[in-house]
């Protein structure tokens, strides 16, 4: 690690600073901070990556750490990604404290370091829309008149004053996006268009809003050949990571409900003028009840604009460009498949972090599962094979651990599948196959019926002892508990089909109707 250049990281817990960290860690010694905690953000351990949990705009400890680091040899770069910004247009004092003072803070403290490069993390939004049928280029001024782009205009500004004494760099990102989505107003516009909501097939004026966007595996390419460049670069000087062009809301309406539905729907297309009139009215019904919607007033003079972008220099200056693949476009069906098979992810990733609203109960429930199905999985088989003599199921003590372990995220799977859509009919359906599996190989009901009842009592047990399932006891009970017992339903009648036996309390062991299938490696699973 000592022999490896030295970068730091401001807003290393961010969307982009987590996946820069996973991505250079190795390459570089990184310095990352943030004002959360590593373990309160969940951002990856990395070999060669310090963890400094602090303010960037806090002047002494930002001073006292980059001394630190110059006495310990300096750095090679700072990127320096910490910035506020939210989509509501109202002000708010991280403004000013974290984009503009905080970026004076590292700007003044990083003087001493000697570094190769400075590199300012601005926006393709902190300039204002090109007329119609131009682009925005790397000349392009930063004349955004917004709260964000206005902040983002006084980073890039600082960087030309002090080009002189430290080598500095503008980026300039697109809107960036992951496949769970991860960028506010995209989440917004797939949440309303696959929803059954009044308003799910609304475009504002003709649909031809419109910006970059960015997949962020391209944007860490991007940022390593930017590394890589670092001493080679003019002062000050200002590179686009972006795709050229713009994508609409009327191409994204289109992909997103095509693959959601087999066909694009089409649009209503709402006049500017009315449109803006309508997102006026909504937004005070919102301040009346106390349930704002995202779109702002201020949104509405951006309709039919397009952000056009020309960053065909800096692809030149780079060698480097946007796969194909990445495009927004031909990612959408991703990000609907994503929507689809993990919306608790999807929610968490999304409204949750980006918004701080609260999950629906059941992705509530659906999340706390996942955060605990290992510790779930190895109860589960404990409260299987380590039972009293006269409790002991013999089939299932004397599995394998491995095939414990591969039968019961069979299990977990086919639970967290009903949980998520809400319906038992695949839950059930998995029960009966496992039911007709284990009455062939000579499992007694009773032992069947124990091991999901067993599962059962696990799953609720270390749910419900989660601070964050407080208020879910009803859904626990709705969509864990209702659903194992249509499961153990679903057992009994495959037994009284295949052996004639009446569903009681009785344990009885038939014998197999038909030759067992081999044990291992098993189809399905059962506890």
């Amino acid at each position: 690690m000592s022999t490896l250049p030295r970068l730091i990281v401001t807003g290393a817990s961010g969307f982009l600073g987590r996946r820069v960290l996973e991505a250079l860690a190795g390459r570089w010694r990184i310095y990352a901070i943030d004002r959360r905690s590593q373990e309160e953000s969940g951002a990856p351990d990395r070999p060669g990556v310090s963890w400094h949990h602090l303010d960037v705009a806090e002047a002494e400890p930002v001073t006292r750490l980059f001394e630190e680091i110059r006495q310990a040899g300096g750095a090679q770069a700072l990127l320096h990604l910490a910035a506020y910004y939210d989509f509501t247009g109202d002000p708010h004092p991280e403004y000013e404290r974290t984009n503009v003072h905080g970026t004076e803070v590292v700007l003044e403290a990083a003087q001493r370091l000697e570094l190769e490069r400075f590199f300012f993390a601005s926006s393709v939004a902190a300039c204002d829309f090109p007329p119609p049928g131009a682009a925005l280029d790397e000349s392009s001024p930063p004349d955004g008149s917004h709260l964000y782009a206005l902040t983002k205009r006084f980073g890039e500004t600082r960087m030309r004053a002090v080009a002189g004494r430290m080598p500095t760099a503008i980026l300039r990102f697109a809107a960036l996006f992951s496949d769970w989505c991860e960028y506010a107003p995209l989440f917004q516009f797939l949440d309303t268009w696959l929803s059954r909501r009044w308003n799910r097939s609304v475009l504002g004026g003709r649909g031809n809003s419109a910006i970059p966007y960015l997949h962020v595996r391209d944007l860490l390419v991007f940022l390593e050949r930017a590394l890589d460049l670092r001493r080679d670069l003019a002062p000050a000087e200002v590179l686009i990571a972006s795709p050229d062009g713009a994508v609409s809301h009327r191409e994204l309406f289109h992909a997103a409900t095509r693959h959601a539905f087999g066909r694009a729907r089409r649009p209503v297309l709402v006049p500017a003028p009315l449109a803006r009139v309508g997102i006026e009215l909504r937004d005070r019904l919102g301040r009346m009840t106390g349930r704002r919607p995202f779109e702002r007033p201020w949104m509405g003079r951006y309709i039919d604009l397009r952000l056009a972008v020309d960053a065909s220099r800096t692809r030149r200056r780079l060698g480097w460009s946007p796969r194909p693949r990445l495009e927004v476009l031909r990612r959408l069906p991703f990000l609907v498949e994503n929507l689809r098979g993990n919306p608790a992810h999807w929610y968490e990733l999304n409204r949750a972090s980006m918004h701080g609203g609260p999950l629906a109960p059941q992705l509530q429930l659906l999340r706390l599962i996942e955060r605990h199905q290992e510790e779930i999985r190895a109860t589960f088989t404990r409260a299987l094979v380590e039972r009293p003599p006269d409790e002991r199921l013999p089939h299932y003590a004397d599995l394998p651990a491995a095939d414990h372990a591969w039968h019961h995220r069979q299990l977990m799977r086919s639970l967290l599948t009903a949980i998520r859509s809400g319906e038992r009919g695949t839950f059930m359906a998995f029960c009966r196959d496992l039911a007709e599996r284990r009455a062939r190989q000579g499992v007694p009901l009773g032992a069947l019926r124990e091991a999901l009842t067993t599962f059962e009592r696990v799953c609720r047990r270390i749910v419900l002892a989660d601070p964050d399932a407080a208020g879910l006891e009803s859904w626990v009970r709705e969509r864990l508990t209702v659903t194992l017992e249509f499961g153990v339903d679903a057992v009994e009648e495959v037994y009284e089909r295949l052996l004639g036996i009446v569903a009681t309390g009785a344990d009885r062991a038939p014998a197999p109707t038909r030759p067992a299938p081999p044990v291992s490696p098993p189809h399905l699973s059962g506890r």
